[in-house]
């Protein structure tokens, strides 16, 4: 596994592939700590983690899995999110350092490597959430900070009454949801794809050292599924199934080396709770794909190029 330097080394020797944690709260600690030992054999030591995950039990089941110690600790990169409740969004002072506090004591560790604001909430505050982040920086409760979901003006309002640097943008990326880079693609041209939507987030967040984070990678639509072995899109598989054959390794993989491929050094954040698919996944570190094979796949994904 390659190990990458998140925010232009704001954050050094991190894996470039995540474990996902969501689903951590439907298996019990045995199968999870047999899914977490696999990461970790496969050199996976970023672990990313939300305070909704399961109702916080994600986080517990962890900490159990893996007997939580301090010189354990010190191997891992552990991520939580937070500002996510049960039918808003909410970045107010209070709510920030409450979810930390939550989140250390499932976790049972005294800090986060990363804290981030998990999707805008429109009645941000930034002066409240600067005062949560100095509160929870100069405790050492948490080291570094970032964002999900955010467009450059979000970050840019925030970043001004910040005392930290926003190191970490999560953002839907993967071959079926491409959106972060067809803009760029279809510059003056008149079709649907050329609509720049989120003001250029990827080549402001690659010009701000802001590492991005692609989640659910394998996803089409809105969590309608996965794409991979789907009969709706025949030519999609047909050469990544091609691809796969060529270079020795599952399609998972390719389908990761795809993101891994763009020059952003993006770090895709992997959900599965499959042993052997992760195991598939974690190929990707030492497949690159070529600049042809990577417009292949994004053409046969049913983007055209103008």
């Amino acid at each position: 596994m390659k190990k990458i330097n998140i925010a232009n080394g704001e954050l050094s020797n991190a894996s470039e592939i995540s474990l996902g944690c969501m689903r951590l709260s439907k298996l019990t600690v045995k199968e999870a700590r047999k899914l977490i030992n696999t990461a970790l054999e496969e050199k996976i030591n970023f672990f990313d983690h939300a305070d909704i995950y399961g109702g916080g039990r994600s986080e517990e089941v962890f900490s159990e899995a893996i007997d939580m110690k301090p010189s354990i600790r010190e191997e891992l990169i552990i991520q939580s999110k937070c500002g996510i409740r049960k039918g808003y969004y909410d970045f107010s002072k209070e709510h920030i350092l409450n979810s930390v506090d939550g989140s250390l004591k499932r976790l049972k560790t005294d800090y986060l490597d990363v804290l981030l604001l998990h999707r805008p909430d429109a009645l941000m505050e930034p002066e409240e959430v600067a005062e949560a982040f100095d509160i929870l920086s100069s405790s050492g409760k948490v080291r570094h900070f970032g964002v999900s979901n955010e467009n450059p003006m979000q970050i840019k309002l925030l970043s001004k009454y910040l005392n930290q640097k926003i190191i970490i943008n999560q953002l839907q990326f993967g071959v079926m949801h491409t959106g972060i880079v067809e803009a760029g693609i279809n510059v003056n041209m008149k079709n649907e794809a050329s609509i720049n939507r989120d003001d250029s987030v990827l080549d402001f967040c690659r010009l701000h050292d802001i590492t991005i984070q692609p989640w659910s990678p394998f996803q089409y639509g809105f969590f309608e599924g996965v794409f991979l072995d789907n009969d709706k899109f025949p030519e999609l598989n047909k050469v990544v199934n091609k691809i796969a054959d060529d270079r020795e390794v599952e399609n998972t993989a390719i389908a990761i080396a795809w993101i891994l491929r763009h020059p952003a050094k993006m770090q895709p954040i992997v959900g599965t709770t499959n042993i052997d698919r992760l195991k598939s996944i974690c190929k990707a570190s030492k497949v690159e794909l070529t600049r042809q094979e990577w417009y292949e796949i994004y053409r046969a994904a049913g983007n055209k190029l103008p």
